[in-house]
């Protein structure tokens, strides 16, 4: 394990937290029954962590993963502008890969969709487009580009077709600047919430190619920082908690 990365990745970690608590402002609802049964700290609480879960991504996964990833590639930014032009040729590709694995037609097999969209991104039929932002783009040392999409640890079943179309619009954009491109691009689940169970991929099967563009927990995590990564961000998770322990009583004393 390297003690010096977990110490900075809990240092990531705590800047991140207290950037949230001096962002936050608690719902102003009027509960009075609740705050009545459990205080109003207590709501306070369970209102800052609603916020923290559903926020967790841009928040802190995204700058701990560049910060892990700073490490082990070339580059490695968050909430990257992917380019913004691909050709009418690539989206219509694009479409008609994603309406072929909606209807079951073909299977998912990243490689050829690929190869498929880079043979229709470089013509002259250029368009501008505003793309979904990377979350985390990496660069590494042979030139290699991997852009990986962020997601909950329990994506909305319902918009696996939209996220497969993110995947292969953000490569075609990168062809149609560099045909030659080394492109990849991934979904990333930072934690399997079925832990000890395996991850239930049975749910993007049909959409998304299992092998070749998913990660979930310790595949995102070591893909991004090496082997022993998903470890060291726990117990930078761990160290980060404990020494901010007084810190967070004490912001939220306020609210009692």
């Amino acid at each position: 394990m390297d003690d010096t990365r977990v110490r900075r990745t809990a240092e990531v970690v705590k800047e991140c937290l207290r950037g949230k608590f001096a962002a936050y402002t608690p719902e102003s609802n009027y509960m009075p029954f609740h705050h009545r049964l459990l205080g109003k700290d207590r709501m306070a609480l369970y209102s800052f962590i609603h916020s923290l879960s559903t926020s967790f991504g841009t928040s802190i996964y995204e700058p701990v993963a560049v910060a892990l990833g700073s490490c082990l590639y070339a580059k490695a930014l968050r909430q990257e502008k992917p380019n913004n032009r691909i050709s009418r040729s690539a989206q219509a590709k694009i479409q008609e890969i994603v309406d072929q694995l909606g209807s079951g037609v073909r299977a998912p097999d990243k490689a050829t969709e690929l190869e498929e969209v880079r043979k229709v991104s470089s013509t002259s039929d250029l368009t501008n487009v505003k793309l979904t932002n990377i979350d985390v783009f990496l660069r590494d040392h042979s030139g290699m580009l991997v852009f990986i999409d962020l997601k909950t640890a329990k994506p909305n079943v319902g918009g696996f077709k939209e996220y497969k179309r993110t995947l292969l619009e953000w490569a075609a954009s990168e062809f149609a600047r560099n045909p030659n491109a080394n492109v990849r691009t991934l979904i990333g689940i930072p934690y399997n919430p079925y832990e000890p169970d395996p991850y239930q991929r049975w749910t993007m099967r049909g959409m998304v190619d299992l092998e070749d563009e998913l990660l979930v927990a310790n595949e995102l995590w070591e893909f991004i920082g090496g082997p022993g990564a998903y470890d060291e961000v726990l117990d930078a998770f761990e160290i980060a908690g404990i020494e901010m322990r007084d810190e967070i009583d004490e912001y939220f004393e306020r609210f009692r």
